[in-house]
């Protein structure tokens, strides 16, 4: 949050006296307390896939501050599927028990918590942004990497493999057995992560995936990896809790993958058990033409509210308290995921109730710090 004006914000026009924002909202069979989601966001600090102190820290700082659903950050389903050498991963039994504990903790302390679950694709094998975000070489653990074709994202990144069948059969059994990690982890949520780029994006857009075969070409071609996964992921995936996808509305590039195609994907995936789309865009192509601003990925959003039956997530440079309000009275999305700001006031949503003049919901040993509301 960037003011801190204790000016009160409320649902005008509506008669409650409460903020949308800080109201309840049941998705399957779970209750999130709020509308406030922690955006997975990459922390590019793991080692061997392995969370550790500081996932731990980072994530369960965001349960004390109230948000109702914290998504760890992408945990590749492979090794060769990693970003770069530091991400999260869950494609082995091992890598549970640390997920496990931060689960734990976020549990205690009042918070639901969700994995995302991702393979990079032609965007993986790069070293952390303050390390260069360059090509880490095979001498230094550096691998070949995947794609739908033999095109690199740039010229800075690795030339993929283009993917045999066997290679896509693999990475179905690769997102169906981390899903079944983290059933046994306890996690709340699962996503899917099929936007910026990486590997399910890359099968999406026309402009990444030049596949003569049953994995390319048409549209129904095109969405054939994304569906055959989340088929894979909700048949492990326990009934009761909810399944999200995050899908880029737009390459924000001519001939790639639009809203139009984003709306009749979701629909599709909506009969395939998905509960809730989070919508975000671009991160295919270096040529992306992004007009960025406060909330400039909401109409996204709210067009797929309009247009689909699911619950919809907004995302991107959403701030303020009273904007995500605003998103939410508007009935653009149903929910608001905040990433950078979240690192700028882990607080925000403790901060969201006493602007409003709500009772506050801050853990007992942080009381003290924060006035009663009048």
């Amino acid at each position: 949050m960037t003011s801190s004006s204790a000016e009160g914000f409320t649902l005008s026009g509506n008669g409650s006296s409460s903020p949308v924002l800080l109201s309840p909202l049941r998705i399957a069979q779970l209750t999130l307390k709020n509308r406030v989601v922690v955006s997975p966001m990459c922390m590019y600090s793991a080692e061997d896939g392995f969370a550790n102190d500081f996932h731990l820290v980072h994530l369960g700082r965001f349960a004390l501050g109230g948000a109702a659903l914290i998504f760890t950050e992408a945990a590749a389903v492979s090794p060769e599927g990693r970003i770069s050498p530091g991400d999260l991963g869950l494609w082995n039994d091992q890598q549970i028990g640390p997920l496990a504990r931060i689960a734990d903790f976020v549990h205690q302390h009042g918070a639901l918590i969700g994995i995302q679950l991702a393979h990079a694709g032609r965007k993986a094998g790069m070293s952390a942004p303050w390390k260069g975000g360059e090509l880490v070489p095979a001498e230094e653990g550096g691998w070949t990497v995947l794609g739908p074709d033999v095109h690199a994202y740039s010229p800075r990144y690795g030339s993929p493999h283009a993917m045999s069948p066997e290679d896509i059969a693999q990475v179905v059994k690769d997102f169906t057995a981390s899903t079944r990690r983290a059933v046994i982890a306890g996690f709340d949520t699962l996503e899917i992560h099929a936007a910026h780029g990486y590997l399910l994006h890359q099968f999406l857009s026309p402009l990444s995936n030049s596949r003569l075969d049953q994995y390319g070409g048409t549209l129904e071609n095109r969405a054939r990896l994304l569906l055959e996964v989340t088929r894979a992921v909700r048949g492990v995936w326990p009934d009761h809790l909810p399944l999200f996808v995050r899908l880029s509305a737009t390459d924000w590039a001519p001939g790639g993958w639009d809203i139009e195609q984003t709306v009749e994907i979701s629909r599709q995936l909506s009969r395939e058990g998905v509960n809730v789309i989070d919508v975000s865009s671009g991160g295919l192509t270096p040529d992306q033409q992004i007009t960025a601003g406060p909330g400039y990925q909401v109409p996204f959003a709210e067009r797929l509210k309009q247009d689909t039956d699911l619950t919809v997530m907004a995302v991107g440079m959403i701030t303020e308290p009273q904007q995500a309000e605003q998103i939410l009275q508007a009935k653009q999305a149903d929910l608001v995921a905040l990433a950078r700001e979240l690192l700028r006031d882990p607080q925000f949503v403790q901060r969201a109730a006493w602007q409003s003049g709500q009772t506050l919901d801050v853990p007992v040993q942080y009381q003290r710090a924060w006035p009663k509301p009048e």
